[in-house]
């Protein structure tokens, strides 16, 4: 078996920079929960801004077009712009210093990404892979260590809107599902909020995975788009 030593140098380099980056957001906020939660959420939306940049910019120039593709990434971003809402309501940004951090890393990570992305897509989908799986790791401690007391609170009404009773079109288009149906969580107190921010993250990296695959620029399609497939395939079946 042939070793890409190339691939293996440029995903040792993304891990590092990963774990450096955990390793400064851990120090800083380690006994400071949601404005932790505020700083991760502020720049995991980065990212798809910048694959939504550089994939605006080849639809321009007639380089390349996949609707599918961006409508993927823009509902990634307005599921985490929805986390950093549940965030700000939860008092996370309360503190200038931490707003000033999370908005200037987040400068600096978009400058980071678009180059990254225009010469290698398939590793700046693997560095969004490894910051997902880190929120998804995140989220799942929090909720086991605060069961009890985030059961007892009341959850966020922006989080009721966005889960629940709001237009779920765009909650809907992140998941990357093989079923019929899409997830309709309860948001019946804070501990369900996390539960579901925390599934939203592993949503992601399943769909970073996929957006890996060599066949992802043919295979890859919105979950609405192979929703409706199922559908049809279900109905000429009956």
């Amino acid at each position: 078996m042939r070793l890409d030593f190339g691939a293996i140098v440029m995903k040792a380099l993304i891990r590092s920079l990963v774990v450096f980056f955990v390793f400064v957001v851990d120090v800083i906020y380690r006994n400071r929960s949601y404005p932790r939660f505020y700083v991760l959420e502020t720049i995991a939306r980065v990212p798809y801004f910048s694959y939504l940049s550089v994939l605006h910019f080849y639809e321009t120039i007639g380089f390349w077009r996949r609707s599918d593709w961006l409508k993927v990434h823009f509902a990634e971003t307005w599921n985490e712009f929805h986390h950093l809402l549940i965030m700000e309501s939860l008092k996370g940004d309360r503190y200038w210093l931490d707003r000033f951090i999370a908005q200037h890393i987040a400068i600096v990570y978009y400058w980071i990404v678009v180059p990254l992305y225009m010469l290698f897509p398939r590793y700046a989908y693997y560095l969004m892979e490894l910051i997902e799986s880190h929120a998804y790791h995140t989220y799942d401690k929090y909720l086991q260590v605060h069961e009890a007391e985030l059961k007892a609170q009341k959850a966020p009404q922006v989080a009721i809107d966005f889960y629940r009773d709001g237009d779920l079109y765009m909650f809907e288009e992140v998941q990357t599902t093989a079923e019929r149906e899409f997830r309709r969580p309860k948001v019946d107190n804070l501990y369900d909020v996390f539960v579901n921010i925390r599934d939203d993250e592993c949503e992601h990296v399943k769909t970073m995975k996929a957006l890996q695959k060599p066949e992802a620029k043919v295979t890859f399609h919105s979950p609405h788009t192979i929703f409706k497939v199922l559908v049809a395939n279900a109905d000429k079946s009956s």
